[in-house]
């Protein structure tokens, strides 16, 4: 990031260190934590809290004719090249529109739960059934693909801390944000009681750290896990690194802001770095925790 970028992150977070330090955080500490935030885009439908038109939620479904039907519901459509410059550190695309797909439930350790698509400006695209996913029709699903969002979305820049204050003993080691920051629980407590004044909730962010509703470890972490074991078991290609640090947060939706049935539903999106520069959009891994 610039230092123009890094100083305003930082001025963004005044909320967050004051509160911090009025809870006896020492200063340093506070520095620490802070000092991992990262920008982030926030997507919202809220003409009153977003910025410009950067996409949709649903919508008619547009593929390039030689990929086949997407096996997850269609979830949301962005055009990155209308999303504000340095809102994300994320090295995107500078045009094209990024479509993200996503089932909002739990599956096994070998099951991703969605995909990305990128597709470059230019590109001959034809409309699909938005419904294919479903191909034995089964009601409960189409009743919850019913529910999805729909309408324009606006994005505006926000700034992200990390959401989760331990390392899991099963993922590796080193896969939190500052592993043994001894007042990360806290901090933690303090940024979900000033982000509303920092960074209001949106139902879909793109970059940043991941959310939801348990912040006992790292959601990128626990998706790696699982896109290791699913290359594993021969139900996702390889090669896939199982050090997180070598993966980021493409996006995350809150689903459970939106589908009923489906409360505290969380689904994110995470690539390899590599294959994210190289755009290699199909190499993301689609992870969701839903608490039903």
């Amino acid at each position: 990031m610039t230092s123009a970028m890094v100083s305003e992150l930082r001025n963004r977070l005044r909320p967050f260190h004051d509160e911090a330090i009025a809870r006896g955080v020492p200063a340093d500490e506070v520095e620490r934590w802070t000092a991992t935030a990262r920008p982030c885009a926030t997507l919202t439908r809220d003409a009153d809290r977003g910025g410009p038109v950067v996409g949709r939620f649903g919508g008619p479904l547009l593929l390039p004719a030689d990929l086949p039907d997407p096996a997850h519901p269609f979830v949301a459509a962005v055009d990155l090249a209308a999303l504000p410059a340095d809102t994300t550190d994320l090295p995107l695309p500078p045009h094209g529109q990024l479509l993200l797909f996503a089932f909002p439930e739990t599956a096994d350790d070998h099951e991703p739960m969605g995909s990305a698509v990128y597709v470059p400006v230019g590109t001959a695209v034809v409309e699909r059934d938005r419904h294919a996913w479903n191909p034995y029709d089964f009601d409960d699903y189409e009743a919850m693909f019913h529910e999805f969002p729909q309408g324009a979305l606006r994005a505006r820049a926000d700034v992200s801390l990390p959401y989760h204050h331990a390392v899991d003993t099963r993922e590796k080691p080193g896969s939190g944000p500052l592993p043994g920051h001894p007042r990360a629980e806290e901090l933690v407590a303090v940024w979900n009681r000033t982000r509303d004044a920092v960074a209001p909730e949106g139902p879909l962010q793109i970059g940043g750290y991941a959310n939801e509703e348990v912040v006992h470890t790292d959601p990128v972490a626990r998706a790696v896990s699982r896109a290791v074991r699913a290359a594993e078991a021969g139900r996702w290609d390889g090669p896939v690194s199982d050090d997180a640090a070598d993966w980021v947060l493409l996006a995350d939706w809150q689903a459970g802001m939106d589908v009923q049935g489906w409360e505290s539903s969380s689904v994110h999106w995470v690539i390899q770095r590599a294959d994210l520069t190289a755009r290699r959009f199909d190499r993301t891994f689609t992870e969701v925790f839903w608490n039903p």
